[in-house]
Order: structure tokens, then sequence, then C-alpha cells
């Protein structure tokens, strides 16, 4: 009976042998092979190479130089070693020499720490890089990497975005271009795995597997770097001019609606963009709404004219006096009216009652599908990350006061990348296109080209060229004809709208604009201008308007058009 219960005993034993190698063996194999893998082998990133971003003459306007991360290994030095070669590098690494002690500080406390391995300093150039090899310090080395280089510096920071670093310490594009084609831009990155020994040293007979980085495509823009130099230095003169808060300006061309020229004011170095105030980064072009003001009229007047619901020489019957709405008292920018004025007279007169009249005829239920099919309320789709839209509000909360005030651009925000593509509608013959910043993706040899898309047809082509008219006639007879270049045919309207504050307008503080287009019968760019808050006046006719005419004279030269006047 003993023996019985002695040779269970060593049964029992066994199979709780043979179930305990059956579980490390086959159900935990995979995770015991990881970890042996992990404890017996180290990985190295290799950092793919960031794609160059060109204009569109094939000009660098962000590329990559090479870069170096410095570390060490602890365990081969011993503390007297550690203090010397800390001071050492200090003398190298410092910019100044009273920073010396502290950065000697810096590297001594992490050559005490208990490690195989320590990082001690990233993005060192090559010519400190040579100068460390020269002190011969067996303990230390380098892994190669590289950084963002923009020859044109803070040119076209709003456009382009920074690459930065994410919470991993990885490298990521953010905002403008950089950002939304930080996947095409960044590449991938490679592998080196070799065998290590307890110590952590790599062994050099040991197993050794590299996978190679693949490099990030580059982008070629559509921005024309002549038209961009033109309206940056205008627009940067036109900030201190005017004592504006922020000024920005863009320029498209219509028909095929890529952008030749963006800017913005104030800007930042995308190189040093931790030196600026996180507010800079933004774009306003995509990511400030405002109110239009009267801009916005002629896109209202051109759905009224769409449907036919008024001409050009309709008279306005409601236009004598101020117009009394919902306890609400509508009046014109300066308080003059004019007896039955026609529908021309409303836009070169800025008429805000006559917007009123247009907007009754026009209905809300028409209005609200204009707004819409002129893209607000939605995102443009523009290749630009940080792009951004107000919802428009639901139908049924409208009531008679908003047709009214939004008829002439108050109480509707917009976004100014938004607002050009409307305009670029009744540029084109009344197509509305989605803006383009990429003109071609380059990955090797092969070359992806972005094609202009229609996004739908708004206006019929006669009403487009109707409304063309009559902003020619704004131009030539409104507030800002004094500016004008001679000799030119240009289309274009004024805004001035204030802009509230607290539950109501503040009447010291407006957002001045200009949008318009060139030559009028055949366009080859429309542009829009917007000043924040200027000093100097608060009128867009007097501040935005001469920088609109100020750009286009010289793009007029630049693209070789004659006067036909």
């Amino acid at each position: 009976m003993r023996i019985y219960w002695i040779r269970l005993l060593f049964v029992v034993f066994l199979i709780a042998i043979i179930a305990r190698l059956f579980y490390w063996q086959i159900v935990k194999a995979e995770e015991l092979q990881a970890q042996a893998e992990e404890q017996h082998f180290t990985d190295t990133r290799v950092t793919a190479q960031r794609g160059n971003i060109y204009y569109l003459d094939n000009h660098i306007l962000a590329s990559s130089i090479p870069s170096f991360n410095l570390y060490a290994l602890p365990k081969l030095l011993t503390d007297d070693e550690k203090r010397e070669t800390a001071y050492r590098m200090a003398k190298v690494l410092s910019d100044e020499e009273s920073d010396t002690e502290e950065e000697a500080k810096n590297i001594w406390d992490k050559l005490l720490q208990d490690l195989y391995w320590v990082q001690l300093k990233k993005n060192i150039d090559l010519e400190t890089k040579k100068k460390l090899e020269e002190l011969q310090i067996e303990a230390i080395g380098f892994n190669s990497t590289s950084i963002r280089f923009y020859p044109e510096g803070s040119s076209s920071a709003h456009l382009l975005g920074f690459v930065g670093s994410d919470a991993k310490g990885g490298e990521v594009g953010y905002f403008g271009v950089e950002g939304y084609y930080d996947g095409e831009l960044k590449g991938m990155e490679g592998i080196l795995r070799h065998e290590r020994d307890a110590l952590g040293l790599p062994i050099l007979t040991g197993d050794f597997l590299s996978t190679g980085a693949r490099d990030g495509k580059d982008l070629v823009l559509n921005i024309d770097r002549s038209v961009q130099f033109i309206v940056e230095q205008s627009l940067k003169k036109g900030l201190v001019r005017y004592g504006a808060k922020t000024a920005s300006a863009i320029v498209m061309d219509p028909e095929t609606g890529v952008i030749l020229a963006l800017s913005s004011y104030p800007n930042y170095d995308p190189a040093k963009y931790t030196q600026f105030p996180p507010d800079y980064y933004k774009n306003p072009v995509v990511a400030d709404h405002y109110e239009p003001g009267s801009t916005f009229k002629v896109l209202v007047l051109a759905a009224a004219i769409n449907e036919e619901v008024v001409t050009p020489e309709t008279k306005c019957d409601i236009c004598q006096g101020p117009i009394s709405l919902g306890g609400f008292l509508i009046r014109t920018w300066n308080n003059k009216y004019l007896d039955n004025p026609t529908m021309t007279d409303v836009i070169i007169h800025s008429d805000n009652t006559g917007m009123v009249y247009v907007g009754r005829k026009l209905g809300l239920d028409k209005f609200y599908q204009y707004l819409k099919d002129f893209g607000f309320g939605s995102s443009t789709n523009i290749d630009l990350q940080d792009e951004a839209f107000v919802d428009l509000r639901p139908k049924s909360e409208w009531r008679e006061i908003d047709l009214a005030t939004s008829s002439f651009g108050q109480g509707i925000a917009v976004t100014p990348i938004q607002m050009i593509t409307a305009i670029s509608a009744i540029a084109n013959g009344g197509y509305l296109m989605e803006p383009q910043i990429v003109k071609t993706i380059k990955d090797n040899n092969q070359v992806v080209e972005i094609k202009p898309k229609i996004v739908r047809q708004i206006l019929k082509e006669s009403t487009a060229k109707i409304i063309t008219e009559m902003m020619v006639r704004a131009v030539d007879e409104g507030e800002s004809k004094w500016a004008k270049p001679k000799g030119f045919k240009i289309a274009g309207k004024t805004g001035t709208a204030q802009i509230p504050i607290a539950g109501h307008y503040d009447p010291e503080k407006t957002i001045a604009s200009f949008v318009g287009f060139a030559p009028a019968n055949d366009p080859t760019f429309v542009m829009l201008v917007r000043y924040d808050q200027p000093s100097s006046s608060i009128y867009g006719s007097e501040t935005a308007a001469p920088t609109f005419f100020e750009i286009a004279k010289e793009l007029f030269t630049y693209f070789k058009i004659a006067p036909s006047e």
C-alpha cells in the first residue's frame, strides 16, 4: 500500500512537471522569447531623412541638415574619469565660458547614473561633433540624425508650420504644410538590432539585423516665391503704417484654386519656434474667423441675381432712411441715404439698407442654401493642418433680423480662406474650387501631381459677369478709387466690420479688408487683404484697399499684364 502511494506521488509530480513545461514551452513560449530577445538584443532607431519642401521654382523652403545625438557609456568610466570627462566636454558644448560650470554639472549628473547607456546632448552640429572626437574619449559616441533647416527664416512661417517632438521624443510636424503632410515628409524609420552581453555592450560576433530607413517625400508648393515676397513686403509695411494688431493676405489663381502666396503678421521663425508665443503658431488665413462686413455683399447680391429676383437696375424702395426691424435700427455706414438707388448703387456706396432689401427678395431658404454652396459652415479642404471653420446656425433658429444683418456681412463668421474661395467663384465664371498649397509630391523618381478640383458650380456664367462689372464700378467710383492703379480694370469690394465684444459691437475696433481680382475681364489672380484693428483708420478703404492696390501694381508688372484702359 505504501509503494502504491509513493508511485502515485511520483506520477502526480511527473504530470505537474510536464504541465509546467507545457505552460512555459507552449503557452508562454512567444512571451518568454520576446523577453529573452529584449534582454539579449538592443534596437537602435535609424532616423529617416525628412523630405524637402520647395517653392514653385524649386528653390528650397524647408530642408534637413545633418545632426548628431551625443551619448556615453558610464560603466566604462571610473568616478574620477567621469568628472574629468564632464568638464572636458562642457568646454566644447558651452556657448559661453560662463556656462561651462553648469554644463559640466549637467553632464556629470548623467554620468553618475547607474546606467549602461545615457544620452548627453541632442542635435549637435558637425563642427561640434568633430571637436568632441578630438578629445578621444572612448566612452562617448554619436547617433546620426537631422534637424529642420529653413533657408528663408521666418518667410512663409504660417504656411510651413514647424517640426517639433511628440510625447515620446519623436520628430513630428505641427501646423501648416509640415503638419498636414507629416506622414509623407517624415518617411519611415529603420532599425539596427544587435546582440549584447551582460554589461549591455555590443557583441561584435553576435547576431545583427538591419532594416534601412525610407526617406520622406519631397513637396513642391504652388507658392510663387516672387509673389510671396511682394505680398510679405507690402503687408509688413502696412502693418506698421496703419498700426494694426495683425495683418494677413492671400493670393489665389481663380481658375485652378492654387494658392500663389499666403502671409500673416506677426510671424515667427519655424527653426526657433520655442522662442515665440504659441499664439503666433496658428495661421490666421485658415484658423481665424471674423465678420466679413461689406465684402460679403457681393456674394449675397450674386445669389439674388443668379435667382433672378433682382437685376443691376432694380431699385430699392426702402432705402430712403434707416430701417426698423425687430427693435433694431439698421443704418448705412455713413448715415447718408439715396433715393431709390439701383443694386449697382448699393454696391458702389456699400448701402446696408439696400442689402436688407436684397436679403428679403432672396428669402431665408435660398439665402441659407447659397451660404452652404459658397462653402460657409464647412471646411475648404485646403491642405494645411490648422484649418478651422464656424458651423452655420440651424436655419430654424434664424430670425428676420439675422437675415437682414447677414446680408451685409454682420452676424455671420467666415475665415479668410473661405472668403477668397467664394470670391474666386465670381472671378472664374461661377465655380467653387478647392484651394491647393502643394503642386507635386516626389518620391524618388515617382512624381504625383495634385490636380485642380472643382467642388461645384454655384453661379451661372452670366451672373458672374454681371456681378464682376458691378464690382469694377465699386472700385472705380467707390471710397477707395483714389488708390487704384491707373489703366487697369479691377473688380473689388472694401469691408469694414465692427468687432463683437461682450454682446455688443466696439465702435472703435474693426477688421478692415479688401477683396478683389484682376484683370477683371480675364483674372490672373484674386486677392484678400485683411487688417485686424488698424489704428490709423478703421475703414478698409483707407487701409486694406491701398495695400491691395500696391500689391496688385507689383503683380501686374511681374505677370506682364499691360494696362487696358
